[in-house]
C-alpha cells in the first residue's frame, strides 16, 4: 500500500474528495498517511482529523523566507517518506529542493486546461476570471507532476467543463470542482499507486 501525503492550505475540498475515494475504494493501492498545511487555520485540517489522518502544521507565516519553509516542509515529508505528495489547495510555492527530492513523486492539481491560464499568479478564482475574459467556450482542470516551473511538469490527466453564457468566475468554480477536479484527481492518485503512469521525454501514458 503506497503513502500518499496531501498538502493543503484552505478548505480543503480536493482533500475531502481524496478521503471520499480511498473510503470507498476508488483509490487503489494507496492509503492517505498524512496531510500538511501551510495554515494552522485550514479547515482541511479537521476534515483530515475527522478521517482519523495524522496532520502536521509548517506556518508559512512562521517563517521569514520562503526557503526556511521549504526546509521545514521538506523534513516534515521527508519524516513520513511517502511515496506520493499531492498538492491539493497548497498555496506556497515549492522551491527546487523540495520538487528535486519528490521528482515524478509530486502531482498537483490546477483549475484550467493548461498551457491556458496557469503559471506564476494564476490561482483561485483568478484563473476563472481569466478564462471568462478571454470568453473561452471549454474551461477545466489538469493534474500534473511538480517540477521547479510553475505548473510545468508533464501532464497526467485533464477534463473539460462547458462554460455556461451566465457563469461568473464562482459558478465556473465550482463547477470545474465538482465536475474535472474532483474526478480526475482521485483517478490520477489511483494511477500512480498502481505504478501505471510512464513518463518518457516529459509525456507521460498511462499502460492499461
Amino acid at each position: 500500500m503506497k503513502k500518499i501525503a496531501v498538502l493543503v492550505s484552505g478548505s480543503g475540498t480536493n482533500l475531502a474528495a481524496l478521503i471520499q475515494a480511498c473510503e470507498n475504494k476508488t483509490i487503489k493501492n494507496g492509503k492517505i498517511s498524512l496531510v500538511v498545511s501551510s495554515n494552522p487555520d485550514a479547515y482541511a485540517l479537521q476534515r483530515a482529523k475527522l478521517a482519523n489522518i495524522k496532520t502536521k502544521t509548517v506556518d508559512r507565516q512562521s517563517f521569514q523566507s520562503s526557503r526556511d519553509f521549504n526546509k521545514k516542509l521538506l523534513e516534515v515529508l521527508k519524516e513520513e517518506n511517502p511515496d506520493l505528495v499531492v498538492l491539493a489547495g497548497f498555496m506556497c510555492i515549492l522551491e527546487a529542493e523540495v520538487t528535486r527530492y519528490f521528482k515524478n513523486k509530486m502531482i498537483n492539481v490546477h483549475p484550467s486546461l493548461i498551457p491556458a491560464f496557469c503559471g506564476k499568479g494564476f490561482y483561485g478564482l483568478r484563473v476563472h476570471e481569466a478564462a471568462l475574459k478571454r470568453g473561452v467556450k471549454l474551461a477545466g482542470a489538469t493534474v500534473h507532476f511538480v517540477n521547479e516551473v510553475a505548473d510545468g511538469g508533464p501532464i497526467i490527466m485533464q477534463k473539460c467543463v462547458a462554460v455556461r453564457p451566465d457563469d461568473t468566475p464562482r459558478s465556473l468554480q465550482k463547477r470545474v470542482m465538482e465536475e474535472a477536479e474532483w474526478v480526475i484527481l482521485p483517478e490520477v492518485v489511483s494511477l500512480i499507486c498502481s505504478e501505471k503512469i510512464k513518463i518518457k521525454n516529459n509525456i507521460t501514458y498511462i499502460e492499461v
